[in-house]
Formats: C-alpha cells, sequence, structure tokens
C-alpha cells in the first residue's frame, strides 16, 4: 500500500478507526511526522489532538542504535539485551537519559506553548505516527499513555514491520496497522511524498486543533436537589448556550461509557452537558428509593434549578435508565 503523504495517510487511518468515534477518544500524535497523520484522523473522527513526546536512548558512539526510549510522567523502557551486547555502562545509561528529559521538556513546552495536556485518564487514547520502523518509540509512547491513566491504549500506524507489528500488537491493547510488508525497509518508501516535518508544522497543527475544540472545562460538581448533594460532571454549554441534563436513576450511571459518549458527542456539536445521579451511591445500595418516584421527580426539578442559576439559556433533559 502506497500512501500519497502524511494527510492521506492519515485519511486513510481515520477510515479504519471510525468506529472508535462513539467512545470519546483523544488522539495523540508522536512528532514529528506522525502528528499531520494524527491532525486528520482527529479532525475525522471528532477527538481532541495532543502530543506524546518520546525520546529514543542511543548507545553513545552510535546513537542510531537505541538501547531504550523514555516519554513523559518519567517513563523509561531499557532494551537490556541491547545494554549488555553493546557494553553500556550505567554511568553512560544515566548520562544519555539525562540529555534526552533535557530535550524532551523543551520540545513539550515548543509544541504545546503555555496549553496544559489534553486529560485523558479513563479514556480511550489513540496514539499516531506515521509509520514504525523498530518500535522502541511506539513502545514508550504506550508506556506513557498508560502510565497516565488511559483506560484503552490503540496504536494506529500507516505501515509497519511485521516482526515490530507483532510485538506492538502484544503491547497496545488495539494495533490498527493498514500495511505490514514483507519487504519492509523503511518507512519512508511507502510514501509518495514523505518530506521532513518541522517543528513549526507540528505547533501550528496543534494550535488549529486546540481552536477548533476549544478549552475543555469538564468538571466535577456537586447538585444541590432534595436536601442532598448529588455527583455530577458538568461540561458548560458552547456557543449556543444550550445545556442537557442527563438524569441517571442510579448512584454510578453518570460513568456510563455509552451516556458519556453521548453527551461527548452534544458537547462538539455547542451543548453543554450535566451528567448527575438522582440517588447517593448509599441510596442505590439500600435500594429504598428507587422507585420513590415523588422523592426523585422533586430532584430532577431540583437540579433544573440549580443548573438555571450557571446556564441561564435553553435546557434539555436525557432520560438515560
Amino acid at each position: 500500500m502506497l500512501f500519497a503523504d502524511r494527510p492521506d495517510a492519515g485519511r486513510r487511518l481515520a477510515e479504519a478507526l471510525r468506529p472508535l468515534a462513539q467512545s470519546d477518544p483523544v488522539v495523540l500524535g508522536l512528532p514529528r511526522g506522525g502528528v499531520p497523520v494524527a491532525f486528520r484522523v482527529a479532525q475525522e473522527l471528532g477527538a481532541p489532538l495532543d502530543v506524546i513526546v518520546v525520546r529514543k536512548l542511543g548507545v553513545p558512539r552510535h546513537p542510531e542504535l537505541g538501547f531504550g526510549a523514555i516519554g513523559e510522567g518519567g517513563v523509561r523502557i531499557i532494551n537490556e539485551d541491547i545494554v549488555r551486547r553493546a557494553g553500556v555502562p550505567d554511568s553512560d545509561i544515566a548520562a544519555v537519559q539525562e540529555a534526552e528529559e533535557t530535550e524532551l521538556r523543551r520540545r513539550a513546552r515548543e509544541f504545546r506553548g503555555d496549553r496544559p495536556r489534553v486529560p485523558f485518564a479513563g479514556r480511550t487514547v489513540v496514539l499516531v505516527d506515521d509509520g514504525i520502523a523498530t518500535g522502541s518509540t511506539a513502545l514508550a509512547a504506550c508506556a506513557v499513555a498508560r502510565a497516565q491513566g488511559a483506560a484503552h491504549v490503540v496504536l494506529a500506524v500507516p505501515v509497519a514491520p511485521p516482526s515490530a507489528a507483532a510485538r506492538l500488537r502484544e503491547e497496545a491493547d488495539e494495533l490498527v496497522c493498514l500495511s505490514s510488508p514483507a519487504g519492509f525497509s523503511a518507512v519512508g518508501e511507502w510514501y509518495r511524498d514523505f518530506g521532513q516535518t518541522p517543528d513549526e508544522e507540528v505547533v501550528a497543527l496543534l494550535a488549529r486543533a486546540a481552536r477548533r475544540a476549544g478549552p475543555r472545562l469538564t468538571s466535577d460538581v456537586l447538585v444541590e436537589a432534595g436536601g442532598v448533594d448529588l455527583p455530577g460532571t458538568l461540561t458548560p454549554a458552547g456557543g449556543s448556550g444550550a445545556l442537557v441534563l442527563f438524569a441517571h436513576g442510579s448512584g454510578s450511571s453518570r460513568h456510563s461509557p455509552r451516556n458519556r459518549s453521548v453527551a461527548a458527542a452534544l458537547n462538539r456539536a455547542g451543548l453543554g452537558t450535566l451528567l448527575f445521579d438522582l440517588l447517593t451511591a448509599d441510596e442505590e445500595a439500600e435500594g429504598g428509593h428507587v422507585f420513590d418516584i415523588s422523592a426523585l421527580a422533586g430532584r430532577l426539578v431540583d437540579a433544573a434549578a440549580w443548573v438555571r442559576g450557571r446556564a441561564p439559556g435553553p435546557l434539555g433533559f436525557f432520560g438515560a435508565s
């Protein structure tokens, strides 16, 4: 399979990844070349975009030979076999890691500017690169995503050699690889245009994605209703000013992946959402309040008033259970 350029590879990857759009994913590109691919994937899936910065640890005097990699969050992967065969002492490992950590922090600041990392704890994370050679960087990216709380890690690449694909399939929860040719020798041979991606392009694409998505203001709240504080998750309205209130009849349904997916789709359309539970966790466990319709209706009315005090625009209701 031959790709015209990185945006073309991203478009084709997005077609294979389309079923994930319903899981409210976060797309992370591996800079630099993976970001133009990831930008198109994020566009097609309607997902937020960020970078995941990792650095290869190269053997001194032979930096092209990687003995490991590091990533944000203090993640470090060491290939003990290469360390042993190359005779890399502990002092060299420490020196290389210190230098690469400095570069990792610099690149993260340069790419994101003053924007924080897109939060993805408890969510599906799609890691995107323009191709895989040895797989060491992708392995580090998977480890970083897990360390930062990703619930499901998907590694998506246009092309990779069969050996690397087999190894990565064991590390990621899911590998989406469009082509794994037996005659693989370099990523660039599978692109008609494989020019270098400058840092400026990465910065510009991330800024465009951030402007499109807008700030993510989702927060945990306590809704005062019926004399109790009910836990909820609030995302303020966008340009429409309208908000949809999800009323859950249990003590934990606001965490439902299905309902969160529906809410995320509404958020992308500019609507605000409040996912909250009509019962506390203790009340759900007791079971006595589950069919107390009068009390539950009263709490729903109070919750609507609570929302009105913070979002005076149009209000809709979604019966989630």
